[in-house]
């Protein structure tokens, strides 16, 4: 076998029949994967490449992984790294390993902070096109468009009054009289409505016709709406606060991607992950003025000053529950850190002392969001809503899964 010559097609489909074997799910890909690693290509450049002969390195650093991978180890641990969103992630035992998934809950922060508290201009320069950009923002907008419908219902329920009801009688309420009624109802509204607004618009002044001059603007000018729009606020950096940030993957890409307009907080318990999370973010050439990571539980590292002042209360944290972690993949269970996984028997226990510390850590109008687990996302819901929370929203992954929940607090909290 050493004086075997091991070309890179060949050791390719050499390791995809191993790996098939031993019931690889995806063994092409795997054994992409660990080729690329190796050898230090580009997936397209192993195709290009297929006559060229591995060396005597590469192929000991290949049969280590493929041992490791046959063993049901996750690719992420032995290739030492994966892709999120736009910046590569250094992974390793002992840290759990980043999920598509959470690149929507970083979607989601990130549309928050478009919206609520970047300019719009610092948020279109920095804004990454996705391939779900469109999907999420559709599915943003039905939700919208349903929550409408629902409020039109409620009006219109409160527009019957009890005198309506009595004359129409319960038996009345779903006939074809009450649905003309209520339809000739709503076209007499409409029409007062289309008055109203000839009205109001016949007495305004056509703005667009006038121009004003600024004095001291060399002659420009600006129209009158122009002119009577109030002043821009001061563009601010946003500060967000990551509880459980593992490899660091979703603060960093946040810092990555408003570069300049964020900075964020990350804390973790586990060692490990702050110091993976320090290599990641060295690795990106960000400071820890841009991403300052520390060793802690929960929020405990938060000094009292900086209580309140945060826009966004971000976490992926530990979700699976008692019963469900013994389900899980073997190449989960069996490798990825518990301390990470489990949350508890119903997978909120994290999750609740996040939400008791939002209120704490949240200016008003503080974004609050966690990714959780699929069957858990209702009943988290009604948490946040029971702890006086506004705006609660789930949203559904990229299968279609209820995958993360996000809440507005409107009341800070102080602690004295």
């Amino acid at each position: 076998m050493a004086n075997e010559i091991w070309t890179i097609k060949r050791c390719l489909e050499w390791t995809k029949e191993y790996l098939a074997e031993r019931g690889e799910e995806h063994p092409r890909l795997s054994a992409e994967w660990l080729l690329c690693a190796a050898t230090g290509l580009a997936r397209i450049d192993l195709y290009m490449r297929m006559d060229e002969t591995l060396n005597a390195a590469q192929l000991e650093t290949m049969h280590a992984a493929v041992v490791r991978r046959a063993k049901g180890e996750p690719l992420q641990y032995i290739t030492g790294s994966t892709q999120f969103r736009m910046i590569d992630v250094a992974c390793a035992p002992g840290v759990l390993i980043p999920r598509p998934e959470t690149e929507m809950l970083v979607e989601e922060v990130l549309n928050y902070l478009d919206t609520e508290v970047l300019s719009p201009e610092a948020a279109a320069r920095q804004r990454v096109e996705l391939p779900w950009n469109d999907e999420v923002e559709q599915a943003r907008k039905a939700e919208a468009a349903l929550a409408d419908e629902r409020a039109t219902a409620e009006r219109r329920a409160a527009n019957l009054t009890a005198a309506d009801e009595a004359a129409l009688g319960s038996d009345v309420l779903g006939s074809r009289a009450y649905a003309e009624e209520l339809a000739d109802r709503e076209a007499e509204e409409a029409a007062a409505q289309a008055a109203e607004a000839e009205a109001a618009k016949a007495a305004e002044p056509e703005l667009d016709e006038y121009d004003i001059a600024i004095e001291g603007a060399d002659q420009e000018t600006v129209s009158a709406q122009d002119a009577a729009a109030p002043a821009p606020a001061e563009p601010r950096t946003a500060r967000v606060l990551e509880v459980g940030c593992g490899t660091g993957c979703i603060s960093l890409s946040i810092a990555w991607e408003r570069r300049g307009h964020v900075t964020c907080t990350a804390t973790d318990i586990e060692p490990r992950a702050i110091d993976l999370a320090t290599k990641n973010r060295d690795a990106l050439g960000l400071t820890s003025d841009e991403v300052a990571f520390s060793l802690t539980n929960l929020v405990s590292s938060i000094p009292r000053e900086e209580w309140g002042t945060f826009d966004v209360l971000v976490s992926n944290p530990p979700y699976i529950p008692t019963d469900v972690m013994r389900s899980l993949p073997h190449e989960v269970k069996d490798f990825e850190p518990d301390l990470a996984l489990e949350g508890g028997a119903d997978g909120l226990d994290i999750f609740r002392r996040l939400l008791n510390a939002a209120p704490y850590m949240l200016r008003a109008g503080g974004l609050f969001a966690c990714e959780l687990y699929e069957g858990t996302l209702d009943a988290a819901a009604e948490l946040c809503r029971q702890a006086g929370l506004s705006d609660v929203r789930i949203v559904h992954d990229l299968t279609d899964r209820p995958r993360i929940v996000r809440a507005i607090v409107t009341e800070p909290k102080q602690r004295h």
